[in-house]
């Protein structure tokens, strides 16, 4: 397997902090692949080490081969980097802004402009061409952060909360975008807060929790341990939830809410069909019957939740990082 980032026991630390704890991951190349975890996990400090911003304590990190370190500007050439925060030159139209950032990649002046344009038509904005950063609404903002990460047309697309405070026609855009990016051939690494973010368009999650690597699987592997509920409507409820003997070995619960049967169990769906025939022959009239999978955002909250009182963390490193990692964005960095 191609990898896009590489990483080995990869370490940070601040002063008594340990930010990063020995991290190994490999993000394949071509991957839509999401970086989970709650505030001071370490995710910012992962992604301004990727782009050259922060130094490591210990351990490696490639991007293409290239260490970030050692070979940084070959490195951060091929990373498009969209933080969430903005930190954008506001005195000149954004179509300048967008040649400037090309010119401190070493693209010719020439060729700025063009790229300049086909970025902005590509994000939907290129009326606004000559608008200054700071009279663009909100999602247009958002919009242009994105365009600037494209401009060097970049091997890996690193997105910090894309759709932070947008409105949902837009998210929904923003996503139609980056899985034609990711489908062209583009590696995407996705920082987000909104779990149904990353169910929808990751290959595969890795989530982080106090400077360590918790897990890695797709979003389909990790719904697939957690348990379903099959909710039973009745249509002559009991007084008492039912003994129901099957797959008693495999049902976790059973419980009576006014006329629902809910039942929660591992694979649901396998069992279902035994469940209606026992209800059937019990007398029981079924109105609806409904299976809900566990969410990714369940299995992250359990997988994280002992994360909330190690102690070890530092609550505030993913916010003191921000403004660091726009600025790197928006200038010569990454």
């Amino acid at each position: 397997m191609d990898s896009a980032i590489r990483i080995r026991d990869l370490e940070k630390e601040y002063g008594e902090v340990r930010a990063l704890k020995g991290v190994d991951l490999d993000v394949p190349k071509g991957s839509f692949f999401g970086l989970l975890g709650p505030n001071g996990a370490g995710k910012t400090t992962f992604i301004n080490i990727l782009v050259g911003l922060v130094k490591k304590s210990g351990g490696t990190a490639e991007v293409f081969g290239a260490d970030v370190e050692d070979d940084y500007r070959e490195a951060r050439d091929r990373i498009g980097l969209a933080p969430q925060e903005f930190n954008v030159d506001r005195f000149f139209p954004i179509r300048e802004v967008l040649e400037h950032k090309a010119g401190y990649h070493g693209i010719p002046k020439s060729e700025a402009r063009d790229r300049a344009d086909e970025v902005l038509k590509r994000v939907g904005i290129y009326d606004k061409r000559d608008t200054r950063f700071d009279w663009l609404s909100g999602g247009m903002k958002r919009r242009f952060v994105l365009a600037r990460a494209l401009i060097t047309e970049p091997d890996l697309l690193i997105l910090d909360e894309p759709t932070a405070g947008v409105d949902v026609q837009l998210r929904h855009d923003l996503w139609d975008l980056i899985t034609e990016l990711n489908e062209s051939g583009t590696t995407i690494l996705l920082t987000t807060h909104y779990i149904e973010e990353a169910e929808r368009l990751c290959d595969e999650v890795a989530i982080l929790d106090s400077g360590q690597i918790v897990e890695v699987a797709s979003p389909e592997e990790l719904m697939g341990r957690g348990p379903d509920k099959v909710t039973i409507s009745l249509r002559n409820p009991p007084e008492s939830a039912p003994h129901l003997s099957a797959g008693r070995d495999k049902i976790q619960d059973i419980e009576l809410d006014g006329d629902e049967l809910v039942v929660t169990a591992p694979e649901a769906g396998l069992l279902a069909p035994e469940l209606v025939r026992e209800l059937d022959r019990k007398g029981f009239e079924i109105v609806h019957f409904d299976i809900s999978r566990t969410s990714l955002e369940e299995v992250f909250v359990e997988m994280t939740r002992t994360g909330e009182t190690t102690g070890n963390e530092s609550p505030d490193e993913d916010d003191r990082d921000d403004s660091d990692l726009a600025a790197i964005a928006g200038g010569d960095g990454a």
